[in-house]
């Protein structure tokens, strides 16, 4: 079985919360179109985070639909699966998928509920010609057991021995997170163990560096084999940020059996604008003159590109400084960017209270509703604060954001009761009209009536004449004839 496997589109990606990406988005498409007529694999894995927000705008899911229908109208006889990320909402991506289907592309947005019964396995599998997909979308909390379960449906049924993937959506232990930073946060990891045994190939998506777990130093090699089973961050197609200095990828793997060699080729994609940072020998700017002279350079030097600065932390800045470097890059027409989170250089003033920062599992973070959790946390950095005093704010917060829901809920309510006035005021008016007009409409039917029936009568009475004088004309007509009938009886008497 061959695949194309690749991750993390994060499309309609805004960064750095002025650019939009769409033309580098496409730079890429043209790529990924490419090398799918040219490998002709079995089947395009996209292991989740479609969209770079789970409510992404009109023109976005146009922009997916247009892709994946082009895709799969070149390269009919590739199966494309594509599942939901982090970043996706899964139900709505779940509520395309019958459709899609219709095209043979499968779309899985939705995870297995943690008590699922029934025959639940199946939503799953892909079943293809040369092999099986598990088609599994981000799920939170380890799912070891149902992923067993699905992996030995699939063993039962593979008696030809045809190799197994499975998509997952996830931070797996062992990873190179390079690129990816959390201010306050961890990542949570789990061992590859937690996926059950039974697949060759785990396509994951989740983390954009191109790796695989368990062989840090084949990262950025062209093709390597290893033998099953194999777990590989294919990497996001473009750079998500400065700190992704890496090459980005797409992988083609190609697996011989179940249990059998797994030969992966990395296919490097060409970015519409790379990624730089300045100044480029390394060092740091030591005031703004330099920095805004270093952009000046670059300008005309480079066409396109994301910039980020590198400064000495005790650099003088003017206020506009940031303003300057905007003015500068207009000129370009947005082909040079800029990300406006200054790398700091040189010592902190107060090193220990980033040493003393608390840190949290971003999947606690997501999950923690209750912002006093995080309060009591990190309570210890502000020692002037006062706890109680702190709960005391939330409460009576959370009493106003009561009495506001309270409020709003009554104004729902009267204008609820307004507009159904209204409603019945206009069903009234509406009957009224109603009736006046099938009044209306009954006396012009009675007047229509009369009228037919007068002249109905009308013409009776003129066929009741005709019929009178054609009568009296045959009357006349026989008396005449009676009467020289009998004069000429007469005559011959005499």
């Amino acid at each position: 079985m061959k695949i194309l496997h690749t991750a993390d589109l994060h499309l309609g990606q805004i960064i750095y919360q002025n650019y939009e990406r769409s033309d580098e988005h496409r730079h890429f498409f043209r790529q990924l179109s490419t090398w799918c007529r040219e490998e002709h694999p079995d089947a395009l894995l996209l292991s989740g985070d479609v969209f770079d927000i789970q409510q992404p705008s009109a023109s976005t899911k146009k922009v997916f639909t247009d892709y994946f229908v082009s895709l799969h109208n070149e390269c009919p006889g590739m199966t494309i699966v594509i599942t939901a990320g982090n970043h996706d909402s899964a139900s709505r991506l779940q509520a395309d998928s019958a459709i899609w289907g219709c095209a043979g592309i499968h779309l899985v947005g939705v995870s297995p509920a943690i008590d699922a019964e029934g025959d639940w396995q199946e939503q799953y599998i892909v079943r293809l010609e040369q092999g099986y997909i598990v088609a599994m979308p981000f799920a939170r909390g380890e799912r070891r057991e149902q992923l067993q379960s699905i992996l030995d449906r699939i063993a039962a049924d593979n008696s030809e021995g045809k190799p197994v993937v499975m998509m997952s959506h996830t931070a797996v232990t062992g990873l190179d997170i390079t690129g990816h930073s959390f201010d306050i946060g961890t990542l949570e990891t789990q061992d590859t163990s937690a996926f059950g045994s039974g697949y060759d190939y785990l396509a994951l998506g989740h983390i954009h560096k191109p790796q695989t777990i368990g062989h840090p130093e084949d990262a950025m090699l062209d093709e390597v084999v290893y033998h099953s089973p194999v777990a590989r961050y294919s990497g996001s197609p473009l750079h998500v940020s400065c700190d992704e200095k890496y090459p980005h990828t797409v992988s083609v793997v190609e697996l011989d059996r179940r249990g059998g060699a797994v030969k992966i080729r990395q296919l490097r994609i060409d970015e519409l604008r790379h990624f730089y940072e300045l100044p480029l020998d390394g060092s740091s700017f030591a005031d703004a003159d330099q920095a805004i002279a270093a952009i000046r350079e670059f300008c005309n030097q480079h066409p396109s590109g994301y910039i980020r600065l590198r400064m000495d932390r005790k650099a003088p800045r003017p206020s506009d400084f940031t303003q300057q470097i905007y003015d500068i890059l207009s000129a370009t027409g947005d082909e040079v960017r800029y990300n406006p989170k200054i790398i700091e250089t040189g010592d902190e003033e107060n090193p220990s209270e980033t040493a003393a920062r608390p840190t949290f599992e971003v999947a606690t973070l997501q999950q923690m509703l209750d912002p006093m959790r995080f309060v009591e946390q990190v309570i210890g950095q502000f020692p002037q604060l006062d706890l109680e005093e702190v709960r005391e704010d939330f409460v009576a917060v959370r009493e106003e954001i009561l009495r506001m829901r309270e409020e709003e809920a009554a104004s729902e309510a009267e204008a609820a009761r307004k507009a159904e006035a209204v409603q019945k005021e206009r069903a009234a008016r509406e009957a009224a009209r109603e009736a006046d007009r099938e009044a209306r409409r009954a006396a012009k039917e009675e007047e229509r009536a009369a009228r037919m029936a007068a002249r109905e009568a009308d013409k009776e009475a003129k066929r009741a004449a005709r019929e009178a004088e054609k009568a009296a004309k045959k009357a006349a007509r026989d008396a005449e004839k009676a009467a020289k009938k009998k004069s000429d009886k007469n005559e011959e008497n005499v």
